[in-house]
């Protein structure tokens, strides 16, 4: 059996996370999909489980975050091109998220970064491998 990532987001409005999600191009499995929360695919072994806060609270006796003020987790994709990272954000905002830090160009990493419609933090970039520098910066 492979392994699989899911990763758990809290969400206030669950319909309003799922339409984000498909408009980003991720689709819905329906399979493990109910009112208290919804599975969006990333992709073949990674998924976003989306649970509404109640339920969420359910899985641990830990305050729920609020991403306001401050910052859960870096959830980070990688695309196969710069164009599909700015299509990700363009996508993204047009659905609701925020374009929340100006994109960066390493050369051999471009990266965009986003918001979703709850505050949790999304790093889109693409790598070109070849160009990967001999020392990576300590500062990014």
């Amino acid at each position: 059996m492979a392994t699989n990532i899911f990763l758990n987001l809290a969400v206030k409005d669950l319909k309003r996370a799922i339409s984000f999600y498909n408009e980003l191009g991720f689709p819905t499995n329906p399979k493990f999909t109910n009112e208290q929360g919804a599975c969006i695919v990333i992709d073949k072994n990674i998924y976003v489980m989306i649970l509404v806060e109640e339920f969420y609270k359910t899985f641990t006796p830990k305050q729920i975050c609020d991403t306001k003020t401050a910052s859960e987790v870096l959830i980070s994709i990688s695309l196969d091109s710069r164009e599909l990272v700015d299509e990700m954000l363009d996508k993204a905002v047009k659905a609701g998220g925020t374009d929340y830090i100006p994109a960066k160009d390493y050369g051999w990493m471009y990266q965009r970064t986003f918001l979703d419609l709850d505050g949790h933090h999304w790093e889109v970039f693409f790598m070109d491998e070849s160009q990967i520098p001999s020392e990576m910066p300590t500062e990014m």
